[in-house]
């Protein structure tokens, strides 16, 4: 990979307020910090991002592949961050030859905060073939009790998504943010400007939803799992078809609900099945229904 200047202007994620709890009882409290950064690509205005400000390098050029507005790595020369006039300035060699006209076409998606994507990519086919790795159900319950060391900004000040790239139960890197989507922007950018050892992730994990925008991402980035503890869309499902991506929701504790799975989930650590509870319309049926042959509470007693 060529050489590539970066500015490495990272700021703390969170930053302190003063609050008054229930008890009117006044203290500091940490906050997630929202920043504004303006992103400039050779000088074209392309976006502005809300973000911690945790990783702001990587955070652009994640985002700048994810929209295909980079091709490769090698095309970089230099991302530089100014926190002072709140902007990112990415030199690249070469640019699309159909910028503008991506430009020109955006969707807002649902992601957190702001969720846009250019140039049709939600309609896009032409992605690598994704590998169809194979998950446990012992593995996908390790993964999950793994991740509980993480997510400290989120135990510190909530307000955040995090998002993790991982190998089988084995967390790689882990990074949160003000939304989701610039969770999994940042963790291309470090992929590609080989700021953790990543490249054998093969599943992704993400605290939001599993959107149209996440499995499209994901994609992206050669990974054909997907985990959230949270709920999934109706065109998250429809892409995760499209694009080969297995998408494991809700997954807390030892409940989840795969989609998309085929022969490649193992279900090799099945918890106990709970009781059944009544149901409440078959519960009042009951109680409408006479006592045959019942005694009363009155008719019991002496």
């Amino acid at each position: 990979m060529p050489e590539i200047a970066l500015s490495h202007a990272r700021l703390p994620a969170t930053t302190l307020a003063q609050v008054v709890d229930a008890y009117g009882d006044t203290r500091e409290q940490a906050i997630a910090a929202e920043r504004a950064l303006t992103v400039y690509l050779n000088k074209r205005e392309i976006v502005t991002l809300m973000s911690l400000g945790d990783d702001p390098e990587a955070l652009v050029v994640g985002y700048l592949r994810n929209q295909g507005l980079l091709r490769c790595v090698e095309d970089l020369v230099a991302v530089q961050v100014d926190w002072d006039v709140e902007a990112a300035v990415v030199i690249t060699r070469h640019l699309p030859e159909d910028l503008e006209e991506r430009l020109g076409t955006r969707t807002v998606t649902t992601g957190c905060g702001q969720g846009t994507v250019f140039g049709k990519l939600l309609d896009q086919t032409a992605l690598t073939a994704l590998p169809d790795t194979a998950l446990a159900q012992s593995t996908l319950y390790a993964l999950l009790n793994n991740l509980n060391s993480y997510n400290e900004t989120y135990k510190s000040a909530g307000a955040v998504h995090g998002c993790a790239l991982c190998h089988q139960a084995q967390v790689l890197d882990f990074v949160e943010d003000v939304g989701r989507h610039n969770a999994v922007d940042t963790l291309a950018g470090r992929q590609w400007l080989q700021e953790a050892e990543s490249t054998s992730a093969d599943i992704f994990y993400t605290t939001g939803r599993l959107t149209s925008e996440m499995v499209l991402k994901v994609a992206q980035m050669g990974i054909s799992i997907l985990v959230s503890r949270s709920g999934v869309t109706q065109k998250g499902v429809e892409l995760a078809e499209r694009f080969g991506v297995m998408l494991v929701a809700r997954a807390k504790g030892k409940q989840f609900q795969a989609i998309n799975a085929g022969q490649r989930l193992t279900l090799d650590a099945m918890p106990p099945r709970p009781p059944r509870a009544r149901s409440s319309q078959h519960a009042m049926q009951l109680e409408k229904q006479p006592e045959k042959g019942r005694l009363t509470a009155q008719e019991q007693m002496p």
